[in-house]
């Protein structure tokens, strides 16, 4: 078994520090030297080194001793969050950056800063449809106006005017556009303004937003839609970005169906439709989804032959005769960073370093367990390895009070209405009703919240971003 003291100190120190994206961006920029082969254990890892004991099912509701089975003390929340977010950081340092089409880069963050490659606007233009004028008033209007992409126009001389379309390049010595609201005509052809003209009146100047190499926006940033669209207009067709973590899941378990009504002591598989689109919002690319069963020599295979960032399992993370993701770790020497959390749902989550360049995140069974699961170990982890920033913490007052484990911290669905956050029923481990008319979740801390007390509130990732957004 790992010693406690080594392994509570890592901890503690993983904790004790926050994500920094730029800081994760210089470690990728600077890493030297090659990564070990895949499949090379971890140092101190392997099939000699020590490894944290197996720890059984614990009771679902009731008081639970510090002490669990064996002498394993689970994770706290905080703590196993902060460690998922920081074990990532070497393999995200080594992670390559890639050149994207502006077309897949939504979503993904800038691994270097954006940097305009023209000046915007590139030439004057005109703000207004209208007319170009040059010197005052009144003007006689020439036969050919100006369109947005015509060729350069011919220069203005005092007394004319041209008539020009938003976005047209200025005739050179154009004095003002005149709006076409803002002028007439008489009966000679001339064209008055009917209100005063200032020089330059809605005429962009070339470089009015930025000059050829000004820094647009730095590495780390987040590609939204209106980034694509700066990104366009300062000349780029491909972003460099950090790559989506790729991830893979492996659904457990003999008992499954994946169609029809459950019958015969077997019911339908809920996490294999869940899980993949709900990575996806956490920002994977979801490679392949695989249902192994109860097969301990399927899963060592699997886990072996994976070439995933991030390996998801579900369920067998228990102790029980067919519970086989804690033998595997062992035999393939992964080290146990995560082995128990406590949190309601979901405490016998976990989370293994298998190499250097993968990590695995053990998922219990129950539906909303694994929920828990993903928001604990998989977002942070998927967080860091993309390079994202963590999102802002909030909290919000409880309409209701929500109940509490005596030790561990509980997790349950809400919607959000107003100023208030309101616990939603049908929350139990197996149960996907709650969340699934949820908004967030709230974390309600050990013994319980009363009504009108703070929460801390984590946003579902399509409760925040349109869902075609959050699923590309």
């Amino acid at each position: 078994m790992t010693p406690r003291g080594t392994r509570e100190s890592r901890d503690a120190d993983l904790e004790a520090e926050e994500l920094d994206v730029e800081e994760v961006l210089a470690l990728v920029n600077d890493s030297k030297g090659p990564a070990r082969p895949a499949g090379a254990p971890t140092p101190g890892t392997g099939p000699g080194a020590a490894q944290p004991e197996d720890h059984g099912n614990r009771p679902a509701h009731g008081p639970r001793a510090p002490e669990g089975r064996h002498g394993h003390r689970a994770t706290p929340w905080p703590q196993a969050r902060a460690i998922a977010a920081r074990a990532a950081r070497p393999h995200a340092a080594r992670r390559a950056h890639v050149s994207v089409p502006l077309d897949d880069a939504l979503g993904l963050v800038l691994a270097a800063p954006l940097s305009a490659l023209t000046d915007l606007p590139s030439f004057d233009t005109s703000a207004m449809d209208g007319w170009a004028v040059a010197g005052p008033g009144p003007w006689h209007v020439r036969d050919e106006g100006v369109l947005a992409g015509s060729a350069a126009p011919a220069p203005l001389t005092d007394g004319e005017a041209a008539r020009i379309a938003t976005g047209a390049r200025i005739p050179p010595d154009t004095t003002a556009v005149l709006r076409s609201e803002h002028g007439r005509t008489d009966a000679q052809g001339r064209l008055h303004p009917t209100r005063e003209m200032s020089h330059g009146q809605d005429i962009r100047p070339r470089g009015q937003e930025c000059r050829r190499g000004d820094q647009l926006l730095p590495a780390g940033a987040v590609v939204t839609p209106a980034v694509l669209g700066l990104a366009a207009a300062a000349g780029y067709d491909t972003l460099a970005a950090v790559p989506r973590p790729r991830a893979e899941v492996f659904v457990l378990g003999d008992e499954l169906l994946t169609e029809g009504r459950p019958h015969d002591g077997l019911i339908r598989d809920a996490l294999g439709p869940m899980l993949p689109p709900w990575l996806r919002a956490l920002g994977a690319e979801v490679t392949a989804v695989r249902r192994l069963g109860d097969d301990a020599e399927a899963l060592h295979r699997a886990i072996t032959t994976s070439a995933a960032d991030l390996i998801v399992t579900t369920g067998g993370t228990a102790a029980g005769p067919v519970d086989h993701v804690h033998p595997v770790l062992r035999r393939i020497g992964a080290e146990l960073l995560v082995d128990g959390v406590q949190v309601r749902p979901g405490h016998p989550m976990l989370l293994a370093r298998t190499r250097d360049d993968q990590h695995l995140v053990g998922l219990p069974g129950n539906p909303l367990a694994a929920v828990s699961g993903l928001l604990t170990l998989a977002e942070p982890l998927l967080r860091t390895l993309a390079a994202r920033p963590a999102p802002e913490p909030y909290a919000l007052p409880l309409k209701e009070g929500a109940h509490g484990h005596p030790y561990d911290t509980r997790l349950v669905p809400v919607v959000l209405r107003g100023d208030h956050a309101t616990p939603l029923h049908y929350n139990g481990p197996a149960m996907l009703r709650g969340v699934a008319a949820a908004d967030a979740l709230a974390v309600v801390p050990p013994g319980g919240a009363r009504a009108d007390q703070e929460a801390e509130v984590l946003d579902l990732p399509w409760a925040t971003a349109g869902v075609d957004t959050c699923f590309t």
